[in-house]
């Protein structure tokens, strides 16, 4: 087993038991790992350091790298990547997307997640308003996207 499958393993076995998933796994040339982590319950720093501590500890232990060759960085995807997962769309149910379909022909979609299943989301469309920029227009009849469709998915931080 190479020791980026260990690794892989030891991650599995640190985030078991907690409500902190995968999203991506990097590893660069110079033993350096990108562990991008998110949570049902909001990703916060203390558990980015709790996940690191205990990852960093069961690579040392297990001596894959005995002269320390190794980085380890383990953070959220940031907040303006794009939705990766089914998870991630489940967990952000209620939050407004901005949404780009594969066909592109069709313009993108702006709107509030209501629902998800295994092969569509549903979302509440809206439309800047014509008399502020600051409201929005909600259109009353929610549309159905398959996952399939989508190119990305990114939430819209509101202020």
């Amino acid at each position: 087993m190479t020791a980026q499958e260990q690794i892989a393993n030891f991650l599995d076995q640190t985030l078991e038991g907690t409500d902190c998933f995968l999203v991506e796994y990097k590893l660069k040339p110079t033993n350096n790992y990108k562990i991008y982590l998110d949570s049902d319950s909001g990703l916060t720093l203390e558990k980015c350091m709790k996940v690191n501590r205990s990852l960093r500890r069961k690579i040392e232990e297990a001596e894959l790298y005995p002269d320390g060759d190794f980085s380890l960085e383990v953070s959220s995807p940031g907040v303006d990547a794009p939705i990766k997962m089914f998870r991630q769309y489940v967990k952000n149910i209620g939050r407004k997307l901005e949404i780009e379909l594969l066909d592109e022909e069709a313009s993108g979609i702006v709107g509030k997640l209501l629902e998800v299943n295994d092969e569509t989301i549903k979302i509440e469309k809206t439309l800047p308003s014509k008399k502020t920029k600051k409201t929005e227009e909600i259109i009353n009849t929610p549309i159905e996207i398959p996952i399939a469709a989508i190119k990305t998915a990114i939430v819209c931080i509101e202020f």
